[in-house]
């Protein structure tokens, strides 16, 4: 199963790429300072956003490993930019700042993003494991947005420290990295609750397989209850910036594991239940010799041989049938969420 690459985080959400208003070139000017210093940052924003967009749009975290290599170079320079920057007549706050912030950045994307991409195949193997993944994807990107609020309080103390007018047109940059995490924390909701269905989903037909009724009730019984608590909570959640299609196509598929599991499923296992009775009889007939059996018997045990094997067609019919609708709901499901990020993230290519 392709899971949502929109599972990765966007971790410079709340960067702040300022333009400033300035009088001249001197760097003793303040406006010229700070103009000097965020632009050292914005290559490391911009180189980012591509790895962000390429992820986005079809491709793993793992796939685009290259990317992220390529960001913590960009990151490096970033650093070594602001570094050589001077100290504002004395002042080093806002220069310091900014090294703490690209340091933290580098760290994250170095040692925090790394356990992400480790994390990715693992997430796929339990429910527990994706629940993990997208916490971590969190914590990761709360580290991140207080950094960025801690530099934006340090930009701002600068600024009204020595009279800088800001300009307060937004930056496209900042808007796209704004507008990717806000879509990636709304993607990853609807896609957990898309998950926990799916993978009690697999639950079920690894039970079906090793013939294990019990557990295949027990896990039918949880889908049901996935299903129904996952449509309730697709109502309560708003559409992303007026697009609904996300959530829309997240219920569609959970109204065909509720169907499934309410109509589909106890037919299957009411097969096994008749086969495990026809494999009981069968053995009890065959252990008698063809001499001792009556005709009774032999009418009796004929008839249910018939109505086995009627039973085994049914089984396969309807087990055909599910395989099919399941297909349909899962690729159906998927090209969705490709149509919703194509509409909804920003492409960027730096």
């Amino acid at each position: 199963m392709k899971k949502n690459l929109l599972n990765l985080i966007a971790l410079f959400v709340a960067c702040i790429s300022i333009a400033v208003s300035t009088q001249g070139q001197a760097i003793e000017n303040p406006g010229e300072y700070m103009t000097a210093v965020n632009n050292a940052r914005l290559g490391m924003d911009a180189k980012y956003m591509q790895y962000l967009s390429a992820a986005a749009h079809g491709r793993r975290a793992r796939k685009v490993e290259k990317l992220r290599a390529d960001v913590l170079e960009t990151i490096n320079q970033s650093k070594y930019k602001t570094t050589d920057l001077p100290k504002y007549k004395g002042d080093n706050t806002l220069r310091q700042g900014t090294i703490d912030y690209i340091t933290l950045c580098y760290r994250v994307f170095n040692e925090d993003y790394k356990k992400i991409v480790d994390m990715e195949e693992l997430a796929e193997q339990s429910f527990d494991a994706m629940s993990a993944y997208l916490l971590l994807q969190e914590k990761v990107n709360e580290k991140l947005n207080d950094a960025s609020a801690q530099l934006h309080k340090t930009t701002m103390d600068f600024a009204a420290k020595y009279n800088v007018k800001l300009d307060s047109s937004r930056d496209p940059l900042e808007y796209k990295l704004d507008l990717a995490g806000k879509l990636n924390e709304y993607t990853n909701t609807v896609f957990l609750i898309f998950f926990k269905c799916n993978w009690q989903d697999m639950t079920i037909v690894t039970a079906m397989n090793n013939k294990k009724v019990n557990d295949v009730e027990q896990s039918r019984n949880s889908l049901l209850r996935f299903a129904t608590d996952g449509m309730k909570g697709l109502d309560t959640l708003k559409s992303f910036n007026g697009d609904p299609s996300l959530a829309n196509a997240c219920r569609e598929v959970l109204k065909y594991y509720k169907k499934m599991a309410e109509t589909d499923v106890p037919k299957l296992t009411d097969f096994y239940l008749k086969e495990e009775n026809f494999t009981k009889t069968k053995k009890a007939f065959d252990a008698k010799s063809a001499n001792s059996r009556t005709k009774e018997e032999v009418d009796a045990f004929n008839k249910m041989v018939s109505e086995y094997n009627e039973a085994v067609n049914n089984f396969n019919k309807t087990n055909n049938t599910v395989n099919k609708e399941r297909t349909q709901a899962i690729t159906t499901w998927e090209a969705a969420q490709k149509k919703f990020a194509d509409a909804n993230m920003p492409y960027y290519k730096g």
